[in-house]
């Protein structure tokens, strides 16, 4: 079977497609292609200038619209927008993320990488789906990590990491967070709706996203970054063939074929036996909503 590339992605003519954290890296190759194929690509970014600018790099029908994930006003703010400005959304692309920043809050209160790479995608996906969930076609793709298979677990004793803080696990724990919530929400989503959930993540790519990584890591990092690593549009491939191959089904997870899931072409892969727990993404799901006031409709 050939390698899966953006030659594969079809025509999305009349496609809406919602991308998070879309005026660089990752957000930015996915919109870029998907808007080369005619989709009409939405940036939900924090720096409405900067989305601005991508979207003139990019070209064709995009817009921009402001969202800034550790605000839950703004969450709500963008939502409202995107339901005014149309009357369905066919992709949402949960994509912006931080990774292992000093520890910091929300402006609600939340642990940064909780409240950004989950629960403002939570919420996000939550106040939008009524616009997705029985859109003919229409997915869900939030975008996790191999990092959600280090040292994670979710700590609902301490889940805002008041009485310690490591700064990978906190990471770890958002992103096996994605996963917990992609796979409910397919539950959810299979019970008469027409959406699918999936998700995806990049391996090891050269993005900004690595910038808070501690000191120490650093040097690390730059060094086996050319042997393991590739390219942001690389790093793409699989939330792009999570969003478009016809042949995707309800609660897959993607990501690049080569040793350690590092680098590649995109393929089905296996999350973590954790990720998979019912018990465990059911409590996220309550906890979630209850910590950002958001009801799913489904």
């Amino acid at each position: 079977m050939s390698n899966w590339t953006t030659a594969n992605i079809g025509d999305q003519s009349g496609r809406i497609a919602v991308i998070t954290g879309a005026n660089t890296g990752l957000g930015y190759e996915t919109a870029a292609a998907l808007a080369a194929n005619d989709a009409h690509v939405v940036l939900a970014v924090r720096n409405v200038e900067k989305g601005k600018q991508a979207a003139a790099r990019i070209g064709g029908d995009v817009s921009v619209v402001e969202l800034d994930l550790t605000s839950l006003a703004s969450v709500r703010t963008a939502a409202d927008e995107l339901k005014s400005r149309f009357d369905h959304l066919d992709l949402l692309i949960n994509n912006a993320g931080v990774m292992t920043t000093p520890k910091s809050t929300t402006a609600d209160g939340f642990e940064l990488q909780f409240g950004t790479n989950h629960l403002g995608h939570f919420a996000f996906t939550g106040l939008v789906l009524d616009h997705v969930a029985d859109v003919p076609g229409a997915r869900v793709v939030t975008v996790s990590s191999n990092g959600h298979k280090m040292l994670a677990d979710i700590h609902f004793d301490d889940l805002q990491w008041e009485r310690s803080y490591s700064r990978m696990r906190a990471y770890s724990q958002s992103k096996l967070a994605n996963l917990l919530f992609t796979y409910e929400l397919q539950r959810r989503l299979a019970d008469g709706h027409a959406a699918v959930a999936v998700a995806a993540h990049p391996g090891f790519s050269s993005t900004e996203l690595a910038r808070n990584l501690p000191n120490v890591m650093q040097p690390v990092v730059s060094a086996f970054s050319p042997l393991l690593g590739q390219s942001a549009a690389m790093g793409a491939l699989p939330t792009l063939r999570a969003a478009t191959d016809p042949g995707v089904l309800g609660g897959q997870y993607f990501g690049p074929d080569g040793f350690g899931e590092q680098r590649g072409y995109p393929k089905v892969v296996a999350s973590s036996e954790k990720s998979h727990d019912l018990a465990l993404q059911r409590k996220l799901w309550t906890v979630s909503e209850e910590l950002t006031g958001v009801t799913f409709p489904v």
